[in-house]
């Protein structure tokens, strides 16, 4: 079961960056052949459940999250966010940390557990070297686009 942390700056303020990070529908548009349908009413807030679909056709899998610490930045003070993955195929957990960098910049913690329901943990090293990928792409681009 890979656990991985990867640390970005962001030229944003403290909540623009969380704002980018913690819009659950635009990480469809950052994530290639996923869509993410959110099952709960908006705000987000703790209890909030989304889901996002990867895949194409029957090669397709649900990662169904729940938002389990939900504690956007306020007075300058961190924010953090903890999802539980829920589904069938994906178990584990992540964390989005949102805290204030150098020179008025936002400093981004992304932190995740991950692990794929079936898959032999002699795979563990490549899992963990795919979602690093996965996920730092995932979090420049919503990063850069507004």
């Amino acid at each position: 079961m890979p656990t991985f942390c990867l640390e970005r700056t962001a030229p944003l303020d403290l909540d623009e960056a969380w704002r980018r990070l913690t819009d659950w529908p635009r990480h469809a548009d950052a994530v290639p052949l996923t869509r993410i349908r959110v099952l709960t009413p908006a705000p987000t807030r703790e209890g909030s459940r989304f889901v996002a679909r990867s895949g194409i056709g029957p090669l397709s899998f649900d990662d169904v999250m729940e938002v389990t610490v939900w504690r956007p930045p306020a007075g300058g003070e961190p924010g953090l966010c903890r999802l539980e993955k829920r589904g069938r195929v994906v178990l584990g957990w992540a964390e989005i940390e949102v805290r204030p960098g150098p020179g008025g910049r936002s400093r981004v913690v992304w932190r995740e557990d991950l692990r794929v329901r079936f898959l032999p943990r002699a795979f563990d090293g490549a899992l963990e070297r795919t979602a690093r990928t996965m996920f730092g792409r995932t979090a420049n681009r919503l990063l850069r686009r507004p």
